[in-house]
């Protein structure tokens, strides 16, 4: 039996980006396309199969632990970024700020895909969703560059609009304006994840 079911969302790629060197800050560099390997995006700071644990893991793992990369890519949607935009109280947020992988366009309340899902080309070229992604302070930094006094509206406005993290699933090339279809898990949600989740400042 199918574990994933193919549904009739797509998203098209508006924008493809790397971030280089985090020293300097998250803001990343725009491409025409890319070649995902095993790693990731070729050359991206965040990119390996493995990565050091981090604060988002600090219940599981003590920080610098080694562990799987999950979160490879960082993939936001076009609609929230707008919405996130106009809550800040400015024309367009640059995907660069947010050191976006990728930008997709065509699917509603992106950040709150299933963990699990699939997003995959028409090549074939496939990611696997991690999870939501949180708001950080790097996003805001490069705003406040740009646009003084306005960072610390960042983090407020992205709550569940921060999109979603991904790993390669299948390596393969991506490019500007190739669509991604959706896949979800044949799963209904777990029964007792509202109790975990209630208190929780989400």
């Amino acid at each position: 039996m199918p574990a994933l079911i193919p549904t009739d969302h797509y998203a098209e790629i508006t924008w493809i980006g790397c971030v280089a060197d985090q020293k300097s800050g998250i803001r990343s560099a725009a491409l025409d396309q890319v070649e995902l390997t095993w790693d990731g995006v070729p050359g991206e700071f965040h990119g390996g199969r493995t990565r050091p644990a981090c604060v988002r893991v600090k219940d599981q793992h003590a920080r610098g632990t080694e562990i799987a990369n999950v979160r490879q890519l960082s993939i936001v949607s076009a609609e929230e970024m707008a919405a996130i935009a106009e809550d800040i109280g400015i024309d367009a947020l640059r995907p660069e700020w947010l050191g976006a992988s990728l930008v997709l366009k065509g699917i509603d309340d992106f950040s709150r895909l299933p963990p699990a899902s699939r997003l995959q080309t028409e090549s074939g070229t496939a990611l696997i969703v991690d999870m939501e992604n949180r708001p950080c302070i790097w996003p805001a930094k490069e705003l406040e560059k740009d646009h003084p006094g306005l960072g610390k509206r960042f983090k407020p406005a992205a709550a569940h609009r921060r999109g979603v993290t991904a790993w390669v699933e299948r390596p393969g090339p991506l490019r500007l304006g190739d669509r991604m279809r959706l896949h979800v898990p044949d799963q209904r949600p777990w029964l007792h994840l509202e109790g975990c989740l209630s208190g929780k400042a989400f």
